[in-house]
């Protein structure tokens, strides 16, 4: 199933989903099923709303991150150079200042050293996720 069309509240084929749900009308989505050879109609809609306080940056723009870049990939090598990165041979790793990279393809290789729940420390890869809805 693919969706092709989502659109806002108020456009063309959303008018009566917004007479009916009003501002919390979020989006609407014209999917299809071609094996089923039927046209799907969802709605995305806003069911609470509380208060919410962001937490804090995990980085600052003058942080060094650390990224994990392998060697095959010599273009983003190439991009980290660009962006100031430099070579840790001990760690295997690049460091950036973060805000060199922010908003960049580099920013999804950015490595964490957290410590799980048995003390011990692992680099673990840390990928932003990103939700992108197409409007038109």
């Amino acid at each position: 199933m693919k969706t092709r069309l989502i659109l806002k509240p108020g456009q063309k084929g959303t008018k009566r989903l917004t007479e009916k749900y009003g501002d919390s009308l979020v989006c609407v989505r014209f999917r299809y099923d071609a094996e089923l050879r039927q046209r799907i109609k969802t709605v995305e809609l806003i069911v609470e709303k509380t208060a919410w306080n962001p937490p804090p940056p995990r980085y600052t723009t003058e942080t060094l991150v650390p990224l994990r870049i392998e060697g095959y990939e010599k273009a983003l090598q190439t991009k980290t150079k660009e962006a100031g990165g430099r070579w840790n041979p001990e760690k295997q790793l690049w460091f950036v200042k973060y805000g060199n990279i922010a908003g960049t393809q580099l920013e999804k290789h950015i490595h964490v050293d957290e410590n799980d729940n048995t003390g011990e420390s692992h680099l673990i890869s840390f990928y932003l996720q990103v939700d992108a809805c197409l409007y038109i």
